[in-house]
């Protein structure tokens, strides 16, 4: 009997790859949504500024005021990284500088003139974040839907914090976890299943989006035990691709990048004499790139393939994935 092709279960055509137009629109309001809500704490840090520095009578008087002279330096133009490598005396010719070509010239406004200046540099910093802010909303959907599959099928799971590195059991109150998350742990009958983002695969000597390995979490409780589970070929079960840009102008590209790293993982574990699951999830699909992609399913190059923007397709892959 031939197994049913795992990709057909949510995918009859390659019509069903491509994102629909509603699917686009929906793509960037939520990121809209995003932007708005990551520029919130820098709208807060002015409003505390302007009040902190409403209290100097002259643009000079604000070198008197000691909580606010961090947001002078970036009011200068200075980014976090800059500001940590210089010296007092750069300091001090940064804010100097700020207050005589810009400030004093503003007059009465000066406070005013100082908050837009701050803002403006806090908005090239919001500006880089939201160049990843796509891959990260991506990662985020993925995880919750993940997450979905295995505490509907009643599957306890851990997952790894982002920024303190340890494993966390699951709890009853899991709400906003995937904005910290870094890795998901679950059991698949006896044997642990370990999902691990954004990581550089020793074998392909690249980045990899999404790396599930045989292993337990214990097998990642440290940086050397890591290593040798990440250097280990013969763990890693599925390799995939995930994309989660929206705009179609940028798709082809997204979809070139991902094709190059699938190739990579393919060639680089076929040398070992191996050969994982290997797997795509983009948000922004469009004609001709779903073709190609529905070819590489059909013709058995990579196994599973879904739209970020269908729900039924990403919990369908989650439930593969959860599964393996």
């Amino acid at each position: 009997m031939t197994l049913r092709k795992p990709y057909r279960e949510h995918l009859t055509s390659v019509d069903e790859i491509i994102t629909t137009y509603e699917a686009i629109r929906a793509g960037f309001v939520a990121l809209a949504l995003e932007k708005n809500r990551r520029a919130t704490p820098y709208l807060e840090q002015a409003r505390t500024l302007k009040a902190l520095a409403s209290k100097a009578i002259s643009p000079a008087g604000l070198t008197a005021i000691e909580d606010i002279q961090h947001a002078l330096l970036t009011a200068s133009g200075l980014s976090e990284k800059a500001i940590g490598h210089l010296q007092s005396e750069d300091k001090a010719e940064a804010i100097n500088g700020l207050i005589r070509n810009f400030l004093e010239p503003a007059g009465e406004s000066f406070v005013e003139e100082l908050v837009f200046r701050f803002l403006l540099t806090r908005g090239d910093s919001l500006g880089g974040s939201m160049r990843n802010v796509g891959g990260a909303m991506a990662q985020r959907k993925l995880t919750r839907a993940i997450i979905s599959t295995l505490k509907i099928a009643g599957r306890p799971y851990q997952w790894l914090h982002s920024i303190n590195s340890t494993w966390t059991q699951m709890s009853d109150d899991d709400s906003d976890i995937e904005l910290y998350l870094r890795g998901l742990s679950w059991r698949k009958g006896k044997q642990y299943r370990t999902l691990i983002y954004n990581l550089t695969v020793p074998l392909v000597k690249n980045n990899v989006d999404l790396c599930l390995f045989n292993c337990s979490p214990s097998d990642l409780s440290s940086k050397e035990l890591s290593k040798q589970i990440y250097k280990s070929p013969e763990l890693y079960i599925a390799l995939g691709e995930l994309k989660g840009g929206i705009d179609p102008a940028g798709a082809d590209e997204h979809w070139k990048t991902a094709r190059t790293a699938l190739n990579r993982i393919q060639h680089a574990f076929s040398k070992a004499g191996l050969n994982p699951h290997t797997f795509f999830i983009g948000a922004a699909i469009e004609k001709k790139m779903a073709s190609e992609i529905w070819n590489l399913l059909e013709e058995g190059t990579i196994e599973n393939a879904a739209n970020l923007t269908d729900d039924n397709q990403v919990a369908s892959v989650s439930r593969w994935l959860c599964n393996l």
